[in-house]
């Protein structure tokens, strides 16, 4: 396989890591009400037989700053969107009246804070890993292709030189989402 593509796929992996912390990260409730806190939140569907996001199910707003309110375009699935929020993490206790349900966002403790700031945490320096292994494969196939006298070795060199840059940037652009979540926990 030419080292082009080894590092252009390298590059692709971990966009994809960096795009699923993006994505872990906006399901982490701050203080302030974000549609995005449930909008991926699955609901188990008894009527349609399967599960399925919320954001398919029901338009989510946030009126307030401390409100969500959400409205179901079909008002027998009230019941479910209710059961899935309950069971998840959120910690966040539903309010219904049959056809839209309100969503108090509750303004976070300081033991709660330090759970989610953990949370987050844990969540970026498991992506960096990710990335670091992506890193270790594609360093791995550079050496096969040279040892297979595909590639010369200063083909090689630059290619993990090119692909260790790739791992600076993915790593930098987790730790700016780390920072970013980070300190909109920590706003009261």
């Amino acid at each position: 396989m030419p080292v082009d593509e080894i590092e252009f796929e390298c590059e692709e992996q971990m966009e994809k890591a960096v795009n699923h912390l993006r994505q872990e990260l906006r399901t982490i409730r701050t203080g302030r009400a974000s549609p995005g806190l449930v909008e991926y939140l699955k609901v188990s569907v008894e009527s349609y037989g399967s599960a399925m996001d919320l954001r398919e199910l029901a338009s989510i707003s946030a009126p307030e700053g401390n409100l969500l309110l959400i409205k179901p375009y079909d008002p027998s699935v009230v019941k479910d969107i209710e059961r899935a929020i309950q069971s998840s993490e959120l910690g966040i206790t539903p309010m219904s009246d049959g056809k839209v349900i309100r969503l108090p966002i509750p303004p976070l403790s300081g033991e709660r804070r330090q759970k989610l700031l953990a949370q987050v945490r844990k969540l970026g320096e498991t992506q960096k890993v990710a990335i670091r292994n992506i890193r270790r494969d594609a360093n791995r196939r550079i050496d096969t292709e040279e040892k297979d006298k595909i590639i010369s070795e200063d083909d090689a060199e630059g290619s993990k030189e090119r692909i260790q840059e790739l791992t600076k940037t993915a790593e930098s652009q987790v730790d700016t989402l780390v920072t970013a979540k980070a300190k909109e926990i920590e706003e009261v």
